[in-house]
């Protein structure tokens, strides 16, 4: 059974708080797991600069930017494959949208002060009709949710640590992205930042 969201901006469900801070600090030792399997790397844009956000991935694929382009990968950049998806997100996933699919992809990405993720669309899947899950981490992040088409007004929320999104049905689909982070309105984070956690079924 899922979990009403508290709500719904332009299509995307919230659930503000969805994790408390015991289920924070306890996942966040399951991510320190995974980096130390497979390290954060700085990924690049199809223009060869590099992205302020680090990144890397758990489950069967992980999200991977360079010349060549946006993909999914099989194998970290080390060559090493990525570490499983922690059971906590698997939970969080089926518990949030009700489905049993799990996903094939959970992407880590970290921001610290000053890094940003212009406005974009998930849609390297196989299949949009399963919904794309967002977990935040940490400091507060200002969350810009556009249209189908670039371009046209859009609007914004600050998402909070333990806040899950859902881009899914219609929502699917829509351009977003992070304009800025709240630097030190979170003590989750030792060293400060935010960590986003984005779950997606790729096949």
């Amino acid at each position: 059974m899922s979990l009403p969201p508290s709500l719904t901006l332009r299509g995307v469900q919230i659930y503000q708080q969805a994790l408390d801070r015991a289920a924070q600090e306890a996942l966040l030792e399951d991510l320190r797991a995974v980096q130390r399997a497979a390290p954060l790397f700085s990924p690049e844009t199809r223009f060869g600069r590099k992205m302020s956000v680090q990144m890397t991935s758990a489950g069967k694929y992980g999200w991977y930017s360079d010349r060549r382009g946006y993909r999914y990968e099989r194998r970290h950049p080390s060559g090493v494959d990525w570490p499983p998806i922690p059971q906590a997100v698997l939970e969080l996933w089926h518990r949030i949208t009700g489905l049993d699919r799990t996903p094939d992809c959970c992407l880590v990405n970290f921001y610290r002060e000053g890094a940003r993720m212009g406005l974009h669309q998930d849609r390297d899947e196989a299949d949009f009709s399963w919904p794309v899950l967002s977990i935040s981490l940490g400091d507060d992040g200002l969350f810009r949710i556009g249209n189908l088409e670039r371009g046209g007004p859009t609007e914004s929320i600050w998402l909070q640590s333990g806040d899950v999104a859902v881009l899914g049905g219609e929502a699917r689909l829509l351009h977003h992205g992070v304009d800025k982070i709240r630097a030190g309105s979170s003590t989750l984070l030792a060293q400060g930042g935010r960590i986003n956690l984005t779950c997606r079924v790729v096949d």
